[in-house]
Formats: C-alpha cells, structure tokens, sequence
C-alpha cells in the first residue's frame, strides 16, 4: 500500500522543508489540493526539491479550467518533476462552477469523461505526434500548430486520477482515468459495496482490469499520544463527519448505512442560524457513524485498522486529520504501511 502525505503550507521554505520531509520520511506522495491557494505552483517547488516523492492534484478544479489550459500545466509539470506528477481532477459542485468561477455547469459525470478524453488528445498530440482533432459535446480542439506545441514530456502524459462519490463519477474514473481518488467521506462499506464495483464496471466497459487503476483513499483517522490528544481528535473528526453529512451530494454514502435522517437532520441545521451549529451537528455524529468513516487508534495501531479494513480495498492511503497532531506521529505508521 502506497502512502501520500498532504501539502499544508504554502510559503517558499515552508515548502521545500515540508516535500523534503515526506521524502526522507518515506512517504510515496504529496499532494496539494486546491481551495484558499493554486495548487500548481507548491508542487513545482515540491519537485525542484524531491528525488523520488511522487506530486500531484487532490485535487484541482476541472470545469473552472478549459481542458486544453490544465493540459499545458500538467505537461509542464509533469516534465520539470521528472515523470512525477499526477493530476488529481474534482468537479466541484454546480453553485461553485456557476457563481465562483462563472464557468458552465451540466452533465458532470458526462462532462468529466469528456474532460479527461480531451486530455489525452491533447497530450497525444505533443506526446506522440497525432493530428488534434478531437470534437465532444463539451469541448472541441481542433487547431494545434508547432508553434504552440511543447516538446513530449519527461515521462510521457501524466496519471489522471478523478475524485468521485456518486456512482456515474466512479464509473467514469474506472473508464477513462488512471486512478479513483475517494473522497473522505466514504466507509469501507460504501468502498466494499459501492465504489469498488462501479469501478470495476467501468473498467469492463474500456476493455480493462482492475490492475489498470489506483484506487486512493483520503482516510478519515482519529489518533493520539495521550487521552487529551485523542479526544480532541475524535471531536475534530466528529465535526468534519458532520459537515460532509450535511451535503445533499454525499447523501447516499449514508442512505447505505440507513443513515438518511441524520443526513436531513445535519442539513437542516447546517443552513440554520444557529451560533453554535457546527459544536451541535459534531454530536449528532455517534460512536457507530464515527467508526464507520473514520479508524480511531492509538498511534501503534492505525497501521493494523488501516491493513485490515482497506488493505484489499484501495491502492493508495492519505491520512484526513481534522486537527493538529505532530508529524512525526505519522511516520512509523507510514513505515508500517508501506513495509506490511
């Protein structure tokens, strides 16, 4: 099982310490995603300072970007890190499409099957030499001169990953990408019942095996040195439960469990006015729900949870803490996930 690490700092040294850090520490991957800061620019700096560390998206914006735009930046990228880079791809949701990048919104599985599609032709293009010529419902690139062709890149074109919930997105990730990046709000039930399967019928319908795709997991984990540490860790991860329960696109991870009232119940208060809505929503979140999103363990025994619960699920782990905790707290997990 491979394991990445997640950029959380965007200063110049903050940086290059921090891609140095997971490298030395043994980690296999880093990777920034974007929501305050451009994504992009951390990982080339990530790369100048790193040999072997993987980089990549988890994840940039698809449809706040024409493809043929993030095609030239993850050319780039993937040529100055060596053949390192991997480009993580979400949809964001329709109001933030719509109202925050005034970009067009419709048919999102649909539309990111095209997506990734244009990639490829456009990397095949500079990569390989073949006439661009691609025309869909969404995009059309047709023109494509040398001026404006970079040479192919170090590596060849890049993984594409595409992040996914809903069953159309997985099965789009299974038919057309490189690899699933699962969203932290998924059990390993849903990943077992749901994900997993879907995955696996888009493969079906491309021509290709499971082994033809990474399945990433951004895994909800609670854990601590002291009792201090970990409660303040499982009301963290308690909170951040509690926030993703309360979206209507996530409803069905819970509807699994037959969960679909406290989804309601949590998106009601989630648009209420209440001062302290989010403190009261955390405690909607039980020890049933919270064990099922989340592996909740000492130090010395995530690495066993995660193995058991996921070591037949997923290809990738990153670990989700939605508090503060030492980083070298993580490091022997990382040995012993990688070494198991």
């Amino acid at each position: 099982m491979k394991v990445d690490g997640k950029l959380n700092v965007w200063g110049t040294a903050e940086v290059a310490e921090e891609a140095r850090h997971h490298e030395k520490a043994g980690y296999d991957g880093l990777w920034a995603s974007e929501s305050k800061h451009d994504p992009f620019l951390p990982l080339l700096l990530a790369a100048e300072h790193t040999d072997r560390l993987e980089v990549g998206t988890a994840i940039t914006v698809a449809f706040a970007r024409s493809p043929m735009q993030l095609a030239y930046t993850a050319h780039d990228l993937q040529t100055y890190s060596g053949g390192r880079f991997s480009l993580g791809l979400g949809s964001q949701i329709k109001p933030h499409i719509e109202r925050r990048f005034s970009m067009p919104w419709s048919r999102p599985a649909a539309r990111m099957r095209e997506y990734v599609s244009a990639l490829r032709a456009i990397w095949a293009a500079w990569n390989e030499g073949e006439k661009l010529n691609f025309q869909g419902d969404f995009y059309s690139h047709t023109l494509m001169s040398p001026f404006f062709s970079p040479p192919p890149a170090t590596g060849g074109a890049p993984k594409v990953f595409v992040a996914a919930v809903g069953e159309a997105m997985t099965r789009v990730a299974g038919e057309v990408a490189d690899g699933l990046l699962a969203h932290g709000f998924t059990t390993e039930r849903y990943l077992r019942e749901v994900t997993v399967p879907t995955v696996e019928a888009g493969l079906a319908k491309s021509g290709r095996t499971r082994g033809d795709v990474s399945v990433s997991h951004l895994l909800l984990t609670a854990t601590g040195r002291t009792e201090e540490e970990m409660a303040r860790a499982v009301d963290g991860t308690r909170r951040q439960i509690a926030f993703y329960g309360s979206t209507p696109a996530y409803r069905g991870v819970l509807e699994l469990h037959g969960w679909g009232e406290l989804g309601d119940e949590l998106h009601e208060l989630s648009t209420s006015r209440r001062e302290d809505k989010w403190e009261v929503m955390g405690r909607l979140v039980d020890d049933e729900v919270l064990h099922a999103f989340a592996v909740v363990a000492e130090p010395e025994r995530v690495a066993a949870e995660i193995r058991g619960r996921y070591g037949a699920l997923v290809d990738r782990v990153s670990f989700y803490t939605a508090y503060d905790i030492d980083a070298e707290v993580w490091e022997p997990i990382v040995r012993e996930l990688r070494e198991g």
